[in-house]
């Protein structure tokens, strides 16, 4: 069949790569082996005959008469047609891009005319073949299963991924059997693991960012300024701004080329507990112990319009709208101890809708890609609400205790907005928006927006709000309250910090416990990732920072320098940069 046609197979009636690339990426890792292509597979038994004759819809006797169907792979069974001349000559495709010369003619015999091929037969030892499920990470079959050479390692499964994809640029791929990622030939792993060629062996293909960053390794300055502790460090989503905010009622612009300060903003009462940029990097808001609301310009310094009013109790946290819904960005919600959140409007500057329900302190609070907005309490629930009028739409229960922290799958898209890794430009709000949407909507994919409660009941729950009320799993074993969660940029994992001094990885979709992290000894506060989420970053109590790699589970960089506990970190978008703060009063920032 050509591209893109049906073919049918072990895995069922599905639209799969063309026959035709399967063979030649086959014969090539089979000449690159030295492997004849014409030893012939053992006849199948009896039951495995009834099984190809329900299969095919045959009776078993009509099955035996049948030619044993060729397994690389099993969809292109259904698609041989025999030649009518009883000792048909075979002639084998060849490309110049062969590595290696080809074997001796064998029983295969290859004929190309409009576009459509004729296998007339080709068998494999499945002795030396492992039969292979790729899938995608949300679990859905990528083609029919196949029959691979076990030299095959992860390089020739990306080529072979890539054109089931037809990805026009080519993508890296982890390949992963269960949570643990292939890096052998599968040959190896099959002795590794001493398993059954008779199984199926399912493998996830998860997508890995085309650049790579760096982990920073040094301190490369130690900014003064603050006269208290610095609570909150943010960098702007193009990653070329840094603004903070601390006990001392201030907020801080920091020079990152000269990493000196660049403004200080006085204008809160009392301590400034969160800041938030907006997705469009335009503005940032800061929100303080006394419950006011402060809208900043970057590019001066100045405070916009007068505070905002209106909460009755400190902001504990605040999330800007999406910029690819609104653009420029003009809304954001509040959350706030009252038990309260509120949207505002920054070209008004009023509240626009109140947000009631919670009984007790609303803790967190994410504004979704799809226009809802999440608010997590201490009164154990999370509730979901629409933007346009502010009604409640579901109410998801299944914590014990308060709900510490929130964090969406599409975090790092909605944070960085239309930015990127490459340092574009926008000139108008439309073409931000364009770009911000097309980000979104590819990171996403066709699966639902994610969402991870961390609690003081040590339990952490994953839910897919659009689709149901009750969680998708209950991830257990931190051994005390969880104090922050934090999806990976590209949505395939999830990280937790708790007080029990460890930091865990979980698979962001399905939420099954992946590895722990252990180094820290004392409370680990905050975490944050690598913008190509290969590397986690951590900030503890006990004043240092950790980096770790996702793909081998161990600590990467020990960052020691804060003189005192470690309150915030911030990895910047372009991975350029790890900004610190804590009680010790100083920000850092530490590169490569």
């Amino acid at each position: 069949p050509g591209r893109g046609e049906v073919i049918r197979g072990g895995g069922g009636l599905q639209t799969g790569l063309n026959v035709v690339q399967i063979f030649i990426i086959i014969s090539r890792l089979r000449c690159a082996a030295g492997c004849p292509l014409t030893s012939r597979a053992p006849f199948p038994s009896p039951p495995s005959l009834r099984a190809a004759a329900h299969h095919q819809h045959l009776s078993p006797d009509a099955a035996a008469a049948t030619p044993h169907p060729c397994p690389v792979p099993r969809a292109a069974a259904t698609s041989v047609r025999a030649s009518s001349s009883p000792q048909p000559r075979c002639r084998r495709v060849h490309q110049q891009k062969l590595l290696a010369p080809p074997p001796p003619p064998s029983s295969c015999s290859t004929d190309f005319a409009s576009g459509s091929a004729k296998f007339r037969r080709m068998d494999i030892d499945a002795s030396a073949s492992v039969m292979c499920q790729l899938l995608s990470p949300e679990g859905d079959p990528l083609g029919s299963a196949l029959y691979l050479p076990q030299n095959v390692g992860p390089p020739q499964l990306q080529e072979i991924v890539n054109q089931l994809l037809h990805n026009e640029e080519k993508l890296p791929y982890a390949f992963y059997v269960g949570d643990e990622e292939l890096s052998v030939h599968l040959g190896a792993y099959m002795r590794q693991k001493n398993a059954n060629v008779e199984v199926t062996l399912r493998i996830v293909c998860q997508p890995q960012a085309l650049f790579r960053i760096r982990p920073v390794n040094r301190c490369s300055a130690t900014i003064a300024g603050h006269t208290e502790a610095v609570i909150a460090v943010s960098f702007s989503p193009d990653g070329k701004s840094l603004a903070s905010g601390s006990g001392d009622t201030t907020v801080r612009f920091w020079d990152l080329s000269t990493q000196t300060p660049l403004f200080t903003c006085k204008g809160h009462k009392n301590w400034v507990l969160c800041i938030a940029w907006s997705p469009d990097g335009k503005h940032l808001v800061s929100g303080s112990k006394s419950g006011e609301l402060i809208l900043w310009d970057p590019k001066t310094g100045n405070q916009l319009g007068t505070p905002l009013m209106g909460h009755r109790k400190w902001i504990t946290a605040v999330s800007w709208e999406p910029v690819h819904l609104q653009s420029p960005c003009r809304r954001f919600v509040s959350a706030s101890k009252d038990g309260d959140a509120r949207i505002w409007d920054i070209t008004t500057r009023k509240c626009v809708i109140s947000l009631t329900g919670h009984t007790s302190s609303v803790t967190c609070v994410k504004w979704g890609g799809d226009g809802l907005i999440y608010t997590g309490s201490q009164d154990c629930l999370i509730k979901v609400w629409e933007t346009s009028q502010g009604k409640l739409v579901k109410t998801l229960k299944g914590h014990g205790h308060w709900v510490n922290s929130l964090a969406l799958s599409t975090e790092y898209v909605l944070r960085t907005g239309a930015y990127d890794h490459t340092g574009k430009t926008f000139s108008t709000a439309e073409e931000m928006k364009e770009a911000a949407l097309a980000r979104y909507k590819k990171m996403r994919g066709n699966a639902p927006e994610r969402l991870v409660s961390g609690s003081d009941d040590f339990t952490m729950f994953l839910w897919e709000p659009t689709i149901s009320k009750q969680p998708k799993a209950r991830m257990t074993g931190h051994q005390k309250l969880v104090n922050h969660v934090y999806f990976s940029p590209d949505g395939q994992w999830l990280a937790s910090a708790s007080f029990d001094k460890s930091v865990k990885l979980w698979n962001g979709i399905t939420g099954k416990f992946v590895a722990a992290f252990r180094g820290h000894v004392a409370d680990v506060y905050q975490i944050s990732w690598s913008a190509d989420s290969r590397l986690l970053l951590s900030g503890s109590k006990d004043s240092t920072l950790k980096i770790w790699d996702i793909r081998t589970h161990k600590l990467k960089m020990d960052l020691p320098g804060h003189a005192d506990e470690v309150y915030t970190v911030d990895w910047s978008p372009d991975g350029e940069k790890v900004a610190s703060g804590g009680k010790d009063r100083v920000l850092k920032l530490w590169m490569n």
